[in-house]
C-alpha cells in the first residue's frame, strides 16, 4: 500500500498537478491539506474518474483537508473534539482505507510564539493525541499522515540559526509532536532515511527552492505494524517544480497491511 500525504495549497489552483502527480505516482491513499475549498466545491467527479473514493472537511478559507482512496474508504469522520478545536478550522478527516486508519491533519501554523494561537496549536496536537487514545489504537494499523508545522529536528530544517525565536523548531511544539508520536506512532521516513537536508516544503520567495533552503514538516506517523512492513519512501522534489506548483511536495510511503 502506497501512502501519501500533499499539503497542496489550494486545490482548485492546483488540481491539475495533483492528478497528473496521481497518474504517475500511483498512490493507494493520498491525505491532502490546505484544499481551501468548501465541501460543496470539492471534486469529487475529478477524483472518480481516476478510480479514488474522497472524502473532504473544508469551509473555503485557508484550510480543508481531504483522503483520497483506491483501496476502500469508510467510516469516515470529521471529529477533533472540542470547541476550541472547532475554531482553528477544518483540519482533520480520518477514514478506513485498505484496512489501516487514516487520518489526514493540517494542524495549526502558531503564527509566532507571543501570539494566542502558538498555545492553540499546543492545544490541538494534544487533542490529536487523546482523539487516537479515544478511537484506535496502536496495536492497529494507523497512518496519521498532514502538513504538522512542526519540525521535528535541527536536521529537518536549511540553517537552524535561521529559525530562533521562530515557531515550527520550538521546544514546545516538538514536544507535543514528541508526546503524539509517544501514543505509538513512527516517523516512517525518517526510519528509512536518517540522511539531514530532507525537506517537503520551500519557500515561495527567495529562490528558496532552487537554493534548497527548506523543511520537512510533511509527515507520515504510523505504527509498527506498518512501520515495521515498510519499504520505501519518497520525498518527490519533482512535483515542486513546473508551473503553479504548491509551495509543499508530496511525501510518500510503501508498506503493506496483513
Amino acid at each position: 500500500m502506497r501512502i501519501a500525504t500533499w499539503n497542496v495549497n489550494s486545490l482548485t489552483a492546483r488540481l491539475p498537478r495533483v492528478e497528473e502527480w496521481i497518474a504517475y505516482a500511483q498512490p493507494d491513499v493520498l491525505c491532502m491539506q490546505e484544499t481551501k475549498q468548501t465541501d460543496a466545491a470539492f471534486p469529487h467527479g475529478a477524483f472518480a474518474t481516476l478510480g479514488y473514493e474522497t472524502a473532504h472537511h473544508g469551509e473555503g478559507r485557508w484550510n480543508g483537508v481531504a483522503i483520497a482512496s483506491r483501496v476502500g474508504l469508510d467510516d469516515v469522520s470529521i471529529e477533533l473534539g472540542s470547541a476550541d478545536d472547532d475554531a482553528q478550522g477544518s483540519r482533520l478527516v480520518a477514514a478506513d482505507c485498505g484496512g489501516v486508519r487514516v487520518f489526514s491533519v493540517y494542524v495549526p501554523n502558531g503564527r509566532s510564539l507571543d501570539s494566542e494561537q502558538y498555545p492553540a496549536k499546543l492545544a490541538w496536537l494534544a487533542r490529536l493525541r487523546t482523539l487516537l487514545e479515544e478511537t484506535t489504537a496502536p496495536t492497529r494499523p494507523v497512518a496519521v499522515c498532514g502538513d504538522f508545522n512542526v519540525a521535528p529536528e535541527d536536521r529537518d530544517v536549511w540553517d537552524p540559526s535561521q529559525f530562533e525565536g521562530m515557531t515550527h523548531v520550538s521546544p514546545p511544539e516538538r514536544q507535543a509532536l514528541a508526546e503524539l508520536e509517544s501514543w505509538g506512532l513512527v516517523d516512517v521516513f525518517r526510519r528509512l532515511y536518517p540522511e539531514d537536508q530532507l525537506f517537503s516544503w520551500w519557500d515561495y520567495r527567495g529562490g528558496s527552492f532552487h537554493r534548497h533552503h527548506g523543511m520537512r514538516i510533511d509527515l507520515i506517523l504510523v505504527t509498527e505494524i506498518l512501520a515495521d512492513r515498510a519499504t520505501y519512501g519518497l520525498i518527490d522534489r519533482n512535483a515542486r517544480k513546473g508551473e503553479k506548483p504548491s509551495d509543499h511536495t508530496p511525501v510518500f510511503i510503501d508498506t503493506s497491511v496483513g
